[in-house]
């Protein structure tokens, strides 16, 4: 009888000085660096309202490009082929959704970037993103100030890119620079702007000349003021992009 009581306050005595060790223990380890549940929980991925659910769900991703910093984007499609895709100035992720998702509906596996204004490290990375997941050849396409990111980031990315695609893009935005890296890229490279954006179709021009050693310099120089990415509802100017991804994408 009274061993069988000792035992049981002894229990009781453990229990209670385990409660209060418990989390002493728990907070030591937190302050000593160690991931309590709070700091290990990962962020929330962004999601974009052009996106449905279903969507958002399978191909929302954050990455980090080249310099740590977090990225968004918008993952989609599969295949040995990776298209990454830069947006505007004035627009996000979702400017290049719709052909993302045609893209990747006729086989490549495309990233979206929702750039956060650092524009070669992101395309850097991403093309880092798209070969790890599997791309055995590389696209990089980008519109406007979208479109002199991806020729500055073609310079960096190694290997280089199997084709560039350039739209409306200005020589120089902010800190990039298209017009000092075109002159020492290989990749083929299609160069796109209307007419009627005058600025755009002479930066355009500039950036074509420059590009003396690509193993294709296709400049296409089409009608209207579109500019950028609306330069693709022309069926006919889209034609001209797919038929180039298929040439040098597979």
């Amino acid at each position: 009888m009274y061993a069988a009581g000792r035992i049981r306050i002894l229990r009781a005595v453990s229990a209670v000085a385990l409660a209060t060790a418990l989390p002493l223990f728990l907070t030591s380890c937190g302050d000593g660096g160690g991931a309590t549940a709070e700091s290990s929980a990962t962020a929330p991925v962004k999601t974009f309202d052009c996106l449905t659910e279903a969507q958002a769900k399978a191909g929302s991703i954050t990455f980090k490009d080249t310099g740590g910093n977090a990225v968004d984007g918008y993952l989609a499609g599969a295949g040995t082929t990776g298209i990454v895709l830069a947006h505007q100035a004035d627009g996000n992720v979702c400017q290049w959704v719709p052909k993302a998702l045609e893209l990747a509906g006729s086989g490549y596996r495309v990233l979206a970037i929702d750039s956060n204004g650092d524009e070669p490290p992101e395309v850097v990375a991403g093309a880092q993103l798209l070969r790890s997941k599997g791309a055995k050849k590389l696209v990089l396409m980008g519109a406007s100030k979208g479109g002199t990111s991806v020729l500055a980031a073609a310079a960096k990315v190694a290997p280089a890119p199997d084709a560039v695609v350039s739209l409306s893009a200005p020589e120089r935005y902010g800190q990039m620079d298209a017009a000092a890296a075109v002159p020492g890229l290989t990749a083929p490279i299609l160069y796109m702007a209307a007419d009627g954006d005058t600025a755009f179709a002479d930066s355009t021009k500039a950036l074509s000349k420059a590009s003396v050693k690509a193993a294709e310099n296709s400049l296409y120089i089409v009608t209207g003021a579109n500019h950028g990415v609306s330069m693709l509802d022309d069926a006919g100017n889209w034609a001209k992009v797919t038929a180039f991804l298929k040439k040098y994408g597979g």
